[in-house]
């Protein structure tokens, strides 16, 4: 499959007990699909890997890869701070079916840059699926360098990276040290999906896709036929998105859209809480507002 286009940072339904919701899951997945993802990303911050266990993390995996079907890539998150968990969960996502994995730095004791590459090639070797590193610094406390991503790029296995860090410097420099590679460039930071592609880059994994998915297919799809304007108001339209997205812990605020959308994906796993009150009224105005502009056809 070719990795590019805007991959959905999936979000993990869960049900009243905050057990795995597999029918909402399935729904969520059709409805993605159906707005055009390129693929999807799941296991990620959005999809609550920090708070999932590994048993639960393979069990959704199982979900999403069978009802998905090869319709899309989906990439599997089995990132953690040992090399050895790293391993044994990639193995397992490899077993059950997974497109790709896709893996975090290590997030509690920030490592070298010789210690990130050494594990990145241990995880790379253990298994025969592609690979694409995620960076996020601002949770991590650490950012792959340039340099790690030159060595790293050459790697068979190792096709991409998600860059989450929110500088489009960072992320130009990686473009630069892979020139001639087999490897793609994805932006993780929504706000710099355009800049991403313009850069040169191949797309991005949108949090924002879980409820805006056609607004951000459009950026990437108008930036392919050449229509700027339309790819830039469209990257424009998903600001007042992201402004409410502060008003609670990840990813409870996207959580809340995609079921005022239609898809009862319940609520975030504690101890993240959902918005109530003004935050909550203010959420479902501009659910709302967007839902006039999906039904107006834009999009």
């Amino acid at each position: 499959m070719e990795y590019k286009g805007i991959i959905c940072a999936m979000i993990t339904p869960l049900d009243e007990n905050q057990d795995i919701n597999p029918q909402a899951t399935r729904e969520l997945i059709d409805y993605l699909i159906g707005k055009g993802v390129y693929g999807l990303f799941i296991l990620g911050t959005n999809g609550e890997c920090h708070v999932l266990t590994d048993d639960e993390k393979v069990e959704f995996a199982k979900i999403v890869i069978e009802h998905t079907n090869n319709r899309v890539p989906v990439f599997v998150g089995t990132g953690g701070n040992s090399t050895r968990e790293v391993i044994n969960l990639s193995k397992r996502m490899e077993e059950v079916g997974a497109s790709a994995l896709s893996v975090i730095t290590p997030y509690f004791v920030a490592p070298t840059q010789p210690e990130l590459i050494a594990h990145y090639k241990a995880v790379a070797s253990s298994v025969n699926l592609p690979i694409l590193m995620y960076n996020m610094p601002g949770k991590t406390g650490i950012n792959i360098e340039p340099e790690s991503v030159r060595e790293l790029a050459k790697v068979k296995n190792i096709v991409g990276i998600k860059d989450s860090g929110g500088k489009l410097e960072n992320m130009k420099a990686y473009l630069e040290v892979t020139k001639g590679e087999d490897f793609g460039v994805f932006s993780g930071s929504d706000s710099l999906i355009l800049d991403i592609l313009k850069a040169g880059g191949q797309g991005a994994v949108a949090a924002t896709a879980n409820f805006l998915a056609e607004i951000d297919v459009a950026i990437y799809n108008n930036f392919i036929k050449g229509d700027l304007e339309a790819a830039q108001k469209a990257q424009g339209s998903i600001e007042e998105l992201r402004r409410i997205l502060k008003f609670g812990t990840i990813p409870s605020v996207i959580k809340q859209t995609v079921t005022l959308n239609g898809i009862n994906v319940g609520p975030a796993r504690l101890p993240a809480t959902q918005p109530t009150g003004e935050k909550l009224e203010e959420i479902k105005r501009v659910v709302e507002a967007y839902k006039a502009t999906f039904n107006s056809g834009l999009y």
